[in-house]
């Protein structure tokens, strides 16, 4: 216990440390980390593009501007709708707040409006006490905006090219490991294998939520369905906890424009297609990325909200999974190999036979004992030369 407690200690301490290294750079980290994901996201299609035969640079650019099509695309959709149906928002909320009012009078509650008036007076008592805060955090925001444009402009950086030299990179990268760099190699291949996985799997649940909850909303008539089924998409990537939230917005805004009635239908279809995530899309587009039970899945993103906020929320399960699998390929011993031939092709130390199965190679036939030629006996190009009967020869 004393050993495992100093090893504990000294590990805390690090992530302790590197944490607020984290903290200080966030400005540049969560870029990053963002960048990470659309790469994640959009490099399946550059991919594609460069087997079609077009240059890296091209099929990047390519990639880049039809994602920026599509985000501009929706922005404006969003803006539209808004600017059109903001205003008869606004009237149907303060009929619903009317009636509402009526029936806290007139209804089983018989209220009086002295207990009406007195609610109303505190509510602006309040709003009142906070409107210094509220004021300052409204000035804060311009520089806020200015710090959230600079992010989408590093943002569009790394994205570009993590896309065009991700590879290059990820060699330069290993060659800070020394002989360890098999190893790492295979822990990051497996991490990015499940980020990848996780990020197609979540945008699909994401966006199965939002056209569910987009045409829902639209049939009920009620404003700003638009933007409230880009929200319900966005917060979908926050898993179990986000479209509740997301679902709770839309449900205020049923209701204050359409009555109690469409707020408890759309309240129900909120529930279906939370166990429909829960139990149909999550287990069989995420789950097998992750394999994370969804109490592993609460508590992790629990902590992550804790330690940092929204953002914390949104990449507490991605981070987790790729330690997850991370983690085993750090930790397994890369088989023992004979020593490659001087001269062999690249990836033939990788490629090797092990040191404890020299009998299944094949003994050299001595001239003119054999009919095979010395070519049949050449192994594939994945085994190198290691096992090559003329060289053994």
């Amino acid at each position: 216990m004393a050993a495992w407690s100093w090893r504990l200690l000294l590990l805390g301490a690090m992530v302790y440390f590197l944490w607020q290294i984290i903290g200080r750079i966030s400005f540049v980290v969560m870029p990053v980390v963002v960048a990470l994901l659309l790469a994640a996201l959009l490099y399946p299609l550059t991919r594609r593009l460069r087997s079609a035969g077009l240059r890296p640079i091209y099929a990047t650019w390519i990639t880049m501007l039809l994602g920026l099509a599509l985000i501009v695309g929706i922005g404006f959709l969003i803006g539209v709708r808004a600017n059109e149906e903001f205003p008869r928002l606004v009237l149907q909320i303060q009929v619903t707040v009317r009636n509402v009012q009526d029936w806290l009078l007139h209804g089983p509650l018989h209220l009086k409006e002295a207990q009406i008036a007195d609610f109303v007076d505190q509510l602006s008592s309040q709003i009142t006490q906070y409107r210094s805060q509220i004021t300052s955090t409204v000035l804060s925001g311009a520089t806020a905006v200015v710090e959230v444009l600079t992010s989408i402009v590093l943002i569009l950086f790394v994205t570009f090219f993590l896309l065009k030299d991700g590879e290059r990179i990820w060699g330069w990268f290993l060659r800070a490991f020394g002989g360890t760099a098999p190893r790492v190699d295979r822990a990051g291949r497996a991490a990015w294998a499940t980020i990848s996985h996780y990020v197609h799997g979540t945008v699909a649940v994401a966006a199965i939520h939002g056209v569910v909850i987009g045409v829902v909303l639209a049939g009920m008539r009620v404003p700003l369905w638009a933007p409230l089924a880009v929200l319900v998409f966005l917060a979908s990537f926050v898993p179990v906890v986000g479209i509740l939230l997301a679902g709770g917005i839309a449900t205020l805004v049923t209701f204050g424009s359409q009555g109690w009635v469409y707020a408890l239908i759309f309240v129900g279809v909120l529930v279906v297609e939370q166990q429909l995530e829960n139990h149909v899309l999550q287990p069989l587009i995420v789950g097998r990325a992750l394999e994370f039970h969804p109490l592993a899945i609460i508590l992790v993103l629990a902590v992550g909200g804790v330690l940092g906020g929204i953002a914390g929320a949104v990449v507490a399960v991605p981070l987790t999974a790729v330690i997850y699998r991370a983690l085993p390929e750090l930790r397994r011993a890369q088989p023992e190999i004979e020593p490659p031939a001087e001269g062999g092709p690249p990836g033939a130390e990788e490629a090797g036979l092990p040191k404890s199965a020299p009998s299944q190679e094949p003994e050299p036939a001595a001239p003119g004992q054999s009919g095979q030629e010395p070519e049949t006996a050449r192994p594939s190009s994945g085994a190198g030369e290691a096992v090559s009967p003329q060289r053994n020869g």
